[in-house]
């Protein structure tokens, strides 16, 4: 089973959301739809802008802990160096 990191955005350089799933196609969906209260609900953060894949789970939970106590600006980097338009990866992921 694939476990994912993943990063989104409400836009640009807007509010980042950094999240862990074993399914993520799922999970954005989610977030998109809207149906899950809470932080990206409330600030419309639902662009898929930068994922990893990891094996097993607890070395995702422990990249997205590690991730969370980095700055901002070396987020927006990361997203970056795959993503440099920002584009929601989800359409690619979903079909």
């Amino acid at each position: 089973m694939a476990y994912y990191v993943y990063l989104l955005a409400s836009d640009r350089n807007g509010t980042l959301y950094l999240g862990v799933t074993n399914d993520i196609v799922r999970r954005v969906c989610q977030h998109k739809s809207k149906v899950v209260p809470g932080f990206t609900k409330r600030y419309a953060v639902d662009k898929l802008v930068w994922f990893e894949i990891y094996d097993d789970p607890t070395s995702a939970i422990t990249r997205e802990k590690g991730l969370k106590k980095w700055r901002r600006e070396s987020k927006i980097r990361l997203v970056e160096e795959q993503n440099p338009q920002w584009i929601d990866l989800y359409p690619q992921i979903s079909s």
